[in-house]
């Protein structure tokens, strides 16, 4: 019965993973479809196409997931998909910047809604949130064979407005309207890089109880189970 017991919840934690990993792939490929929809199919020439690719690829998205996804945005003319942006407050009043993609802005909007209610949060206006956050570019790169030195020299010479390292990577901060311009420069004089985006950064960290910190987890994954919600970005430690 032990053995048959610790089967099952193999397959129940494979089962939620494969969930999981089923909802990345689903947001990203949205977001591969539109940026090829409204630019160009070649991701040279369209920074948002190319940004989501790397994605795909960072999430080990097969390539003729890929392929699909771009070839999707042909049979999608008559669809218009909207990024919005929703701000608002979760338990504890954390902060929450909350970006989508959709099709339709009321069912968004009211989804989120219902969502942050139901933990004792609730939706704001415009502005409400985002001045507990700094809007940076984010490039991270792997330490192997780069020094913490060399990294600062790397964010000194693209024009970075700051560099870190930490225990597996380097990581270059820009300003939001820099990004691309630095990420293309970067891209001389780094091989790979592990992660690039525009995030909300938090200008403090609010840091929670155990049971809060439970709450709010619980908030982020039934958010993140929304097709239409891309990214969330919030000021607590987690």
């Amino acid at each position: 019965m032990a053995g048959h017991s610790h089967w099952a919840g193999i397959k129940h934690k494979k089962g939620r993973q494969d969930k999981l990993r089923s909802k990345i792939f689903s947001k990203i490929s949205r977001e591969i479809t539109v940026a090829a929809k409204h630019g160009s199919k070649d991701p040279d020439k369209n920074h948002r196409l190319r940004a989501a690719i790397e994605t795909a690829k960072d999430a080990n998205m097969p390539k003729e997931n890929i392929t699909r996804a771009i070839s999707k945005s042909e049979n999608q003319k008559g669809v218009s998909f909207q990024n919005l942006r929703y701000e608002g407050f979760g338990p504890k009043n954390i902060a929450l910047i909350i970006e989508t993609l959709t099709d339709n802005k009321n069912r968004t909007a009211g989804n989120i809604r219902k969502n942050l209610q139901k933990f004792g949060g609730n939706l704001g206006s415009n502005g409400s949130a985002t001045h507990f956050f700094n809007n940076f570019g984010v490039i991270q790169f792997s330490k192997e064979g780069i020094s913490d030195e060399k990294a600062i020299d790397y964010a000194a010479t693209v024009g970075a407005k700051d560099c870190f390292s930490y225990k597996d990577f380097h990581e270059i901060i820009t300003i939001k309207e820099d990004f691309y311009r630095v990420k293309n420069e970067s891209e001389k004089l780094i091989k790979k890089f592990n992660y690039s985006g525009i995030e909300w950064r938090p200008k403090n960290k609010v840091i929670l109880k155990k049971d809060d910190k439970k709450e709010m987890i619980n908030l982020l994954e039934v958010l993140n189970e929304d097709d239409d919600v891309q990214n969330i970005f919030h000021n607590c430690e987690l």
